[in-house]
């Protein structure tokens, strides 16, 4: 009886079971509570499909759906020293760091790339949030520059897609020098003539604010992208005051003269093409493209068109009389 009920039932229960589903099929949007599969969230770049709630998107992602094709070279970073602090609080820096990088499959807070969007070649960074909060080391300062370098290089606007909670604290004054690092190379950018487009997301704040990410010439902003220096709750301790609804949010900051343009994330390809093409001073963008020709058989024989065959059997006939 042992037997039967140790080894035979479990196994036919095994049988007949429910596989378990997968937990990461279906995401939950924070704002609205729906249930969105992962092909159809990823399809529509992280944008809820009931709500339009802009969700987090990895620079890698971004990019896929930014560039022509999903097409795009990474730029290479300098490396910076590694800890330079020797930096502990509950974990060691390093350990950090190898966190990071396990959890999110990427070197570091920034990536930077180069393609074209819609035929117009550019050079584009972008910050990663799940990487440590995207926050600014000198690795950032560094992909920063190495961008501005590569744009001025290349003689190519540079994009910039900021997101990141500030400074780095387990690198100290050294993440808070990027500031004036990565104004310095934003000046280069000007003298050589060259467009800078900054697009702030959810969230950007602290010293990324404080710098390079409020020095475009253009300044594009997602819906409802949280964008200060210090965040709401902070000014309302300090000052003990109700601060107004939306505050610091991307709308407000529009209507208080901050930011150019609000744009959904779906058009933000064909937003960044048109103001491209613009400060390049040239033609609009192409809408679409013809198909390829088909491939012709150079052993086959040559196609007639349908009059030319009657005519020519009419030909054929009136010889024969």
């Amino acid at each position: 009886m042992n037997w039967i009920s140790n080894y035979v039932r479990p196994k036919i229960n095994s049988l007949f079971s429910k596989h378990d589903t997968p937990d990461n099929l279906w995401t939950k949007c924070p704002e609205c509570g729906t249930m969105l599969f992962h092909r159809e969230l990823a399809e529509n770049q992280n944008v809820c499909t009931n709500c339009d709630h802009h969700m987090h998107i990895t620079p890698r992602a971004r990019f896929k759906a930014m560039f022509d094709g999903g097409i795009f070279s990474e730029v290479k970073v300098p490396e910076p020293i590694e800890d330079p602090l020797k930096f502990r609080d509950q974990k060691k820096y390093p350990d950090r760091m190898k966190a990071a990088q396990k959890s999110t499959g990427e070197k570091e807070a920034m990536l930077v790339a180069e393609g074209e969007i819609g035929r117009t070649p550019v050079v584009a960074a972008a910050q990663d949030f799940s990487f440590m909060g995207g926050s600014m080391g000198m690795y950032v300062g560094n992909a920063f520059i190495k961008g501005v370098e590569r744009a001025i290089e290349l003689k190519r606007p540079f994009i910039m897609f900021s997101a990141a909670g500030g400074a780095r604290m387990q690198e100290g004054i050294l993440s808070l020098m990027q500031m004036p690092r990565t104004t310095v190379a934003i000046e280069m950018l000007k003298e050589a003539g060259l467009p800078y487009i900054v697009v702030l997301t959810h969230p950007t704040t602290g010293g990324v604010t404080a710098s390079y990410a409020m020095l475009g010439d253009v300044q594009i902003a997602e819906p409802n992208a949280l964008i200060c220096f210090a965040g709401p709750r902070v000014i309302e301790q300090t000052i003990r005051e109700k601060l107004p609804e939306g505050f610091q949010r991307a709308e407000y900051l529009l209507d208080h003269g901050m930011l150019d343009r609000v744009t959904h994330r779906m058009k933000m390809k064909d937003e960044l093409v048109t103001i491209l093409r613009m400060l390049g001073n040239l033609p609009p963008a192409v809408a679409g493209d013809l198909p390829a020709p088909a491939p012709e058989d150079k052993g086959a024989a040559p196609k007639i068109a349908p009059e030319a065959a009657v005519q020519a059997k009419v030909s054929a006939k009136d010889a024969k009389k």
